[in-house]
């Protein structure tokens, strides 16, 4: 059989990256082709190649058997290719359908006014024939993300797309939602569609690929059959070496000092009367389902949302927080789950996101920044944090998510911060950055540091958690030992509606 796509011998580089270097990839219709790799292997820059995005500095693309160029994501669109990024490329103010045909609007009989029925119409009966319930007329920003992710995959299907790429799309659904998106993948399967699957979730494989090909550091390693191949054998060759777990400490005994408490704080209709306290040295997980206010409570803490109402005690004293500058002034760190637009600055360079949280400290004369003393530092945390750069000179952009996301751990190091709020700290980072993130949460907190990890993964809540506090529509319904939790446990409590009192 043919293959739909077909990439021989293919390179990329950019300014001090190389990031492919003689790929081999190829797709067949009916079948779900799952790509993975460490953060920096190169699956992002192929699939963007493929979906015209980047143009390819050597090698072959082959569609139908004929050589192909994909010189932007229109002319791939136009050939049946679409792609579907991890972060959705929707416009919140505009209906389903007005995104769905964004630029091909159907048009009245003298081609000067959009026919919105007709337009209307033509989103519906797409919608109907992948079995979704979704008003075509909805503004888009009203929807949940799995609904928003359905739209994404309707207008990809809008062009006849015949091969369909698809970058995370489960990272920010949940179960019943990962189980709908399969759903819909399975059905485009049995119309012939060939689909792209990136993911960094291992438990996804077995479900959905039919076909598995690794890639690391920029270069194919091995393609394989998804059935026949343990998740184990996967993640060695991925990172081409072996992933040490972490214990977690767990140690309830021999808490700390009170490092943050919380009392009856409200702020809006996600937070109301919790309270918690925080010791140093510990890690203190918290759970709950998409909603539940875990990121509201972290950003209410941190000044970033106002608070109606209740106390913030740091280090035993009343703390009055306003906006983040008076949580930093505290001591008081916040990593967001949206690192990209909260916790980087990414057109800059990575000294200068490393010591942003800092400045004053690397001024001289209150005006003149000591660049050598920059440089010195962000080496040291690129030393320390094992961040992988050509230099401290590369913009944060051009590194991996797993990279970018120990800048912004560097940056709040850097600030030496007593208190660390960390809101999804592996999401969207392969496995290996996975342990490594892991090992240095376990270091911080051995070191004194008082860490709160909100997760949506359960397995890594368990496994890093002292003490976990579990969330549903905004209060806190229950709390966990170490000793106590399960994932059956934290799922009764995070669907418990009404406030538990904890045992």
């Amino acid at each position: 059989m043919t293959p739909l796509i077909s990439v021989n011998r293919l390179s990329k580089s950019f300014p001090g990256v190389r990031a492919l270097h003689e790929v081999q990839f190829d797709l067949v219709a009916g079948e779900v082709h799952t790509l993975v790799g460490e953060n920096g292997a190169g699956k992002s820059t192929l699939m963007k190649i493929l979906a015209g995005v980047y143009t390819r500095d050597s090698g072959e693309i082959l569609l139908d058997g004929q050589p192909v160029e994909f010189p932007s994501p229109r002319e791939a669109q136009a050939m049946g290719v679409c792609i579907i990024h991890q972060e959705l490329q929707l416009m919140n103010h505009l209906s389903v359908a007005q995104n769905m045909f964004i630029g091909r609007e159907p048009r009245g009989r003298l081609g000067l006014f959009l026919d919105e029925d007709k337009l209307n119409a033509q989103a519906r009966d797409l919608l109907v024939r992948m079995h979704v319930n979704i008003d075509p007329r909805a503004v888009v920003g009203t929807l949940t993300v799995a609904r928003q992710q359905m739209v994404e995959i309707a207008k990809a299907l809008s062009f006849d797309s015949r091969v369909l790429i698809m970058d995370e799309p489960t990272s920010a659904l949940n179960d019943a939602e990962i189980a709908e998106l399969f759903r819909i993948i399975r059905e485009l399967k049995s119309r012939g569609v060939g689909i792209i699957y990136i993911s960094h979730k291992m438990d996804e494989l077995k479900q959905i690929s039919d076909r598995v090909t690794v890639l690391r550091d920029g270069e194919y390693v091995a393609t394989v059959a998804a059935a026949d191949t343990s998740v184990e054998t996967i993640i060695g060759m991925m990172v081409g070496r072996t992933l040490t777990d972490v214990a977690p400490s767990h140690s309830v005994a021999d808490k700390g000092e009170v490092a943050l408490e919380v009392k009856n704080l409200n702020a809006g209709p996600l937070v109301r009367d919790v309270s918690f306290t925080l010791h140093k040295g510990e890690i203190l997980g918290f759970a709950g389902l998409m909603g539940a206010g875990r990121t509201e409570v972290a950003r209410a803490v941190f000044g970033a949302d106002p608070v109606e109402s209740g106390e913030i005690v740091v280090r035993g004293v009343k703390a009055t927080i306003r906006q983040p500058s008076d949580a930093v002034a505290r001591g008081i760190g916040y990593l967001s789950e949206d690192r990209k637009r909260f916790g980087l600055a990414t057109g800059m360079d990575v000294e200068s996101n490393i010591v942003m949280s800092n400045l004053r400290k690397f001024l001289s004369l209150n005006f003149f920044l000591r660049r050598a003393q920059i440089r010195r530092t962000a080496s040291h945390f690129i030393n320390v944090l094992a961040i992988r750069t050509p230099s401290a000179a590369q913009q944060v952009r051009l590194l991996s998510g797993g990279n970018q996301q120990k800048i912004v751990i560097a940056k709040w190091l850097e600030r030496d911060c007593d208190v660390l709020f960390f809101d999804e700290p592996t999401r969207g980072i392969d496995v290996g950055a996975k342990s490594e993130i892991y090992k240095l949460l376990r270091a911080l907190a051995e070191q004194g540091k008082a860490i709160v990890m909100i997760s949506s993964e359960l397995p890594e809540i368990l496994r890093m958690s002292d003490r976990i506090v579990v969330m549903c529509e905004g209060r806190i319904t229950g709390e966990l030992s170490a000793a106590q939790a399960t994932q059956e446990r934290i799922m009764h409590l995070a669907t418990q509606r009404e406030t538990l009192k904890a045992a």
